[in-house]
């Protein structure tokens, strides 16, 4: 499991690169947050399409997102369903990414590997994937349409190399540097 191996393994790698410090000073993932974006489609029908996958996906009960403000050019009115979202935490965090990892990353058509520019400089890292297909929960036979969705890690690093070293520590396939 992931999170035996970030208290064993991850713990002492980030240690010895970052220096000896302190356990709490460590970078750690505070929460996975996926979101699904809607775009020209906003009928009932796909709203709640989204809403199954994420539950399928993740566990739980998603969030729908509304608008704040309305906007003419996009035609959307305040307080439209706009999208969905779910923040997981503890165990089904760890749980998720134990499977994005060893099993949703290789599953992915042409994958290649993660870019380093999807680490941000606070050390978050975030993924869109183009086909919901990816996850293994999701049977190809049972859904109507396929849509994207973006998976977000928040993590308590410092910067870029702290958020890079942990996410590599944790096992994410990084495309290697052509230098």
């Amino acid at each position: 499991m992931l999170q035996d191996k970030y208290k064993t393994t991850v713990m002492e790698i980030l240690k010895k690169e970052l220096g000896d410090r302190n356990v709490l000073a460590l970078p750690r993932i505070e929460k996975v947050t996926l979101n699904v974006g809607l775009s020209a489609k906003k009928d009932a029908k796909f709203i709640e399409e989204i809403v199954r996958t994420l539950t399928v996906i993740t566990g739980q009960q998603p969030v729908k997102t509304l608008a704040r403000k309305s906007e003419a050019g996009f035609k959307i009115r305040e307080g439209q369903v706009v999208g969905a979202m779910v923040t997981i935490r503890g165990a089904r965090m760890w749980d998720f990414l134990d499977k994005l990892v060893n099993v949703t990353f290789p599953r992915v058509r042409d994958f290649r590997g993660i870019k380093k520019s999807s680490v941000d400089r606070t050390g978050n890292f975030h993924y869109g994937f183009r086909e919901h297909l990816a996850f293994p929960e999701v049977s190809p036979d049972a859904i109507d349409t396929i849509h994207g969705l973006q998976v977000s890690i928040t993590t308590t690093a410092a910067d870029q190399k702290e958020g890079m070293l942990l996410m590599k520590a944790l096992g994410f396939p990084f495309k290697k540097s052509s230098t």
